[in-house]
């Protein structure tokens, strides 16, 4: 008997109209797929390290299962994990937050996503400096809001200005993001841009400022690395400031994330939480506060890595002809200019017309995998991540020389 479903779609809530799939995710698993067909494809789409986690970090999930923590925390997280994000944010932010200004969750992805579900509704604006991280004006989309996006040049090294975020403030703005280091650009701010930025957000207080600072311990300027709240004390009881464990102490399948800010908007991002995921997993718990407590040992010898990968991609891919490279100041991201590889062509007559055609050129001729600027809000440009083997860039980085200096101009 057949199923008298056939031929007929399933309707679905209008609000997954406004939202699409990740680009990121969607070149990983058009890479993954192709090594699963056996093509040597070189994957530098992922944001996430290819260290290992620290053997510190692994015994203490391992002794926290033995010793029974396997059941259900707290909501927003264990008192012991929140009183570590405590000390962290103290010690290496001289942020001071009380328990009930912390949040943690399942990756610090759910932390934004909480904040936005919680602040922004239909008819409110959320101001998006571009290039940016491509979930940002999805999440906002889908909260029934309204990203408005600041296109931000490289001659301006990716970042925004304080007089172009205040340009596009209206009544209707309701939150601002911001990240630094940013994603795909390495972008970091500094105290002067900081101190701007808030003499224009003190004019709006009823604004929520997100700070992303999830690539905070990877960066390689002289300067320290300062967060929003830390230059403007002032301005905390209008700003979240997120970060996670993923990045820094390569714990990205972990998945915990954690916010401070205002005690009425953690409250309403915890009842959200309660409804959705309920507490993040208890092991992961246990292993992200002997990371958070641990040190920065290791932490520092990623970063050391990252600069040394980072000082070899800029340049041996600024000598190829056509790629324009900015050298990040942190995280593990080239976010490379193809402007003028457009209009050439393969030897084939392949036409390169526009980013996705680098991309996809890349792919299937270097077998390199990459990720398209227009995932990012901004074109013509590709990301590529450096968080990988030494033996695995210096590979990529010979395929697309190969590549890219074949074309016809």
């Amino acid at each position: 008997m057949g199923n008298s479903q056939n031929g007929r779609r399933m309707k679905l809530a209008d609000r997954m109209g406004r939202i699409k799939a990740s680009l990121t995710g969607a070149a990983m698993a058009r890479a993954a797929a192709l090594i699963a067909e056996g093509k040597p494809v070189i994957s530098l789409t992922t944001g996430e390290p290819d260290f290992d986690t620290p053997r510190h970090i692994q015994d203490a999930a391992i002794e926290a299962m033995r010793a029974g923590e396997t059941r259900y925390t707290a909501v927003d997280g264990t008192k012991a994990l929140k009183q570590a994000v405590q000390r962290k944010f103290q010690r290496e932010n001289g942020l001071a937050f009380d328990l009930d200004q912390i949040i943690v969750s399942t990756g610090a992805k759910q932390v934004i996503f909480n904040a936005i579900l919680a602040a922004v509704q239909a008819g409110d604006e959320v101001i998006i400096p571009t290039p940016s991280w491509v979930s940002y004006p999805d999440m906002v989309k889908l909260a029934g809001g309204t990203p408005v996006l600041l296109p931000c040049s490289q001659a301006d090294g990716f970042k925004p200005s304080a007089a172009g975020i205040a340009d596009l403030i209206t009544d209707n703005t309701r939150a601002i993001m911001l990240n630094a280091p940013g994603n795909p650009s390495g972008a970091v701010f500094s105290r002067t841009e900081l101190e701007a930025l808030g003499e224009v957000l003190r004019t709006r207080p009823d604004i929520l400022t997100i700070s992303d600072d999830i690539y905070e311990h990877i960066t390689y300027g002289q300067a320290p690395f300062r967060t929003l709240v830390q230059v403007c004390p002032d301005l905390a009881g209008s700003v979240l400031t997120v970060n996670g464990v993923s990045k820094a102490y390569a714990m990205t399948g972990w998945r915990i994330g954690y916010g401070g800010g205002p005690a009425s908007l953690i409250s309403a991002m915890k009842i959200l939480q309660s409804q959705s995921t309920t507490n993040p997993s208890s092991i992961s718990q246990a292993a992200a506060l002997a990371a958070l407590d641990g040190g920065l040992q290791t932490v520092e010898e990623q970063r050391q890595a990252f600069q040394t990968r980072r000082d070899f991609l800029v340049e041996r891919l600024s000598a190829i002809p056509g790629l324009d490279v900015t050298s990040p100041d942190g995280a593990f991201y080239l976010f490379v200019g193809v402007e003028k590889l457009l209009g050439s062509s393969t030897l084939a007559g392949r036409k390169i017309t526009s980013e996705g055609d680098v991309v996809d050129l890349l792919l299937e001729e270097a077998e390199v995998a990459v990720v398209a600027g227009e995932g990012f809000g901004m074109s013509p440009y590709f990301r590529l991540s450096f968080a990988a083997s030494d033996t695995a860039l210096t590979e990529a980085a010979s395929r697309i020389e190969r590549c890219l200096t074949a074309l016809q101009r």
